[in-house]
């Protein structure tokens, strides 16, 4: 590494990959191990947390000390790469660190992983998926010693069996049923997976209960029921439930048919209940929830969001997908259930664009993971703010119009999102947030990092 890139790393301050060090000490070991158990980083040594540079004293034996320190602390021992950099007159040390192949790696028995510019400790479960994912694997993957191949419905995986012939005629797999369940690795060394078991069960699946309610308020519920039947068969029931309390209007097209509309768009609710299935957290022992309300519906899901996911990278679409139950989600994108790795969120945002329906509210919530769909159109908002801007003279500029319109496609875009997109500067993002508050076009819920935007009226752009 050059002085000049050095400085550039400096300039931009620290983040998931940079931390800036006074001297060498024991938290210098905690931020390598949060580094190799997360995406790898650099530690340079001699700059304040201001971005000062005040640089460190090095003699001939200071690096394979600090080494040694590190390797004896760390386990499995880690050995970082460390650079001796000068700015003018100014020592640097830069500790960098690769993430580990294997994890997760521990200090002193504690673990740590990075979320943006700081350390976590991991917790229990942290711990185990981490280290499930160093071999690829998840807890669905693995055998289980409390069912047998007995408790398999030989029924349930012929009618896989036909369901994957279906989708490739060119390829049929063998229609035995154990061979499929062993092809599929569902079925080895004479016992089941946790996977097989969720699938194919004979009977109801008590550990992967989905609790479905319709709610006059907070606490009332009019209907509810508890299925626990095998997930495939789990989709089907919490679709007719939800379809069973929402709205269906007939729209006359001309055509011979009318055209059936739902209250809010199936195609994304049937993706949110595949997406819930598939990336729960079977190991929790909460159950996951459908609550029907008059104008929402909120589904939450034991398991939050990976940490390398925001919500901002969801409606944008810039993220990778990490898969909770390889097996699980193996078999859905066999019946053409999931089409897709990654392309779940957009193919729930979408739907509700097209239906002009307020953006879902995507959350971290509790232990899990919360969505909320909208069944009131963004129409009417914008009826409503069309008169109030008319009433009290007030109408919004084109630039407020812009930011408007890209809060309500992304409610979490953030404010240098925003100036990308609009070609302003950040600080006049922010003069025009202030002001769309003043005229109440514009409220914040929740907090400035994890927070998101509600739109609560659309008024036409100055002219």
């Amino acid at each position: 590494m050059t002085e000049k890139e050095l400085q550039n790393i400096i300039s931009q301050g620290e983040s998931n990959f940079v931390e800036f060090k006074l001297s060498f000490n024991t938290q210098v070991i905690k931020t390598l191990v949060a580094f190799a158990n997360t995406k790898g980083g650099k530690i340079i040594i001699g700059v304040t947390d201001t971005q000062k540079i005040t640089g460190i004293i090095i003699n001939t034996e200071t690096i394979q000390n600090i080494i040694n320190e590190i390797k004896t602390k760390t386990n499995p021992s880690i050995f970082p790469d460390a650079d001796i950099i000068r700015i003018g007159k100014k020592t640097i040390l830069v500790l960098s660190v690769k993430e580990f192949p294997i994890k997760p790696v521990a200090v002193r028995g504690k673990y740590y992983k990075r979320i943006k510019n700081s350390n976590h400790e991991l917790s229990l479960q942290e711990i185990s998926d981490l280290h499930l994912r160093t071999y690829n694997k998840s807890w669905d993957c693995y055998a289980t010693n409390n069912y047998t191949i007995n408790d398999i419905s030989e029924d349930k995986i012929r009618r896989f069996i036909n369901k994957v012939n279906n989708f490739n005629d060119n390829n049929n797999i063998d229609d035995n049923p154990i061979q499929v369940l062993k092809k599929y690795e569902l079925f080895k060394n004479d016992k089941i997976t946790n996977a097989c078991h969720l699938l194919f069960s004979k009977n109801d699946i008590f550990t992967a209960a989905i609790e479905v309610g319709r709610f006059s308020d907070p606490i009332s519920i009019k209907d509810g029921t508890t299925i626990q039947s095998d997930l495939f068969q789990q989709v089907e029931e919490v679709i007719a439930f939800i379809k069973k309390h929402i709205n269906k209007e007939y729209i006359i097209t001309g055509n011979p048919e009318r055209e059936e509309r739902w209250q809010y768009p199936i195609s994304a609710i049937r993706e949110i209940v595949i997406n819930m299935i598939v990336h729960r957290d079977y190991t929790h022992y909460g159950a996951s929830s459908v609550k029907i309300f008059n104008e929402q519906i909120e589904f939450y899901n034991p398991g939050k969001l990976p940490d390398s996911i925001s919500i901002e990278q969801i409606f944008s679409g810039n993220y990778i997908s990490e898969i909770r139950n390889i097996r699980i989600a193996g078999i859905f994108k066999e019946v053409k259930l999931i089409e897709k790795y990654g392309s779940g969120f957009s193919r729930i945002i979408k739907p509700f664009k097209t239906y002009n329906l307020k953006a879902p509210v995507f959350e971290n919530f509790q232990s899990g993971f919360k969505i909320t769909i909208f069944a009131n159109k963004t129409g009417v908002g914008e009826k409503v703010g069309e008169k109030v801007g008319e009433k009290v003279g007030e109408k919004i500029t084109e630039n407020q119009h812009k930011i408007l319109d890209l809060m309500q496609n992304n409610p979490y875009i953030s404010a240098p999102l925003l100036s990308e997109k609009v070609g302003i500067s950040k600080r006049k993002i922010e003069t025009n947030i202030k002001r769309l508050k003043e005229l109440k076009y514009l409220k914040r819920i929740g907090p400035a990092k994890g927070g998101h935007w509600e739109i609560l009226n659309i008024a036409k752009p100055m002219i």
